[in-house]
């Protein structure tokens, strides 16, 4: 009996999550606000745009799809200077990503791909 009652109360909590617009938000804006900070720079390319934010001590990014909905292969990369760099890759319907470093004081390079196509920054924020 004890595990019907968890089982049902999780379905309701989904349910209830899904309603205020939790996981499965239906817009790409929406998406992006997972990346705390504000949005600093955008890159444009023929499939896709960069979205990188930035807070005090960290630098976020997140490739974006022109054509949400379709599944294709999708990649995110952000390094600060000096360390490694945080990817994400994968095949997405939407957006790749979020991805953040900390970078208080530091350079830091954003990479993103949709399809075939990519972009790239040089060294930015610094």
């Amino acid at each position: 009996m004890r595990r019907r009652a968890i089982g049902a109360l999780a379905v309701t909590m989904t349910a209830g999550l899904l309603a205020l617009g939790g996981p499965a938000v239906g817009s790409a804006d929406a998406a992006a606000a997972a990346c705390a900070g504000v949005r600093v720079k955008t890159y444009g390319f023929a499939t896709g745009e960069v979205r990188v934010y930035k807070s005090r001590q960290y630098v976020c990014a997140q490739t974006v799809a022109k054509r949400a909905g379709v599944r294709q292969k999708m990649r995110v990369s952000v390094q600060a200077r000096g360390s490694r760099a945080a990817v994400d890759s994968g095949t997405y319907t939407r957006h790749a990503g979020p991805v953040t470093v900390y970078a208080l004081n530091r350079c830091v390079r954003v990479e993103g791909s949709v399809g075939g196509k990519s972009t790239a920054s040089g060294w930015i924020l610094c």
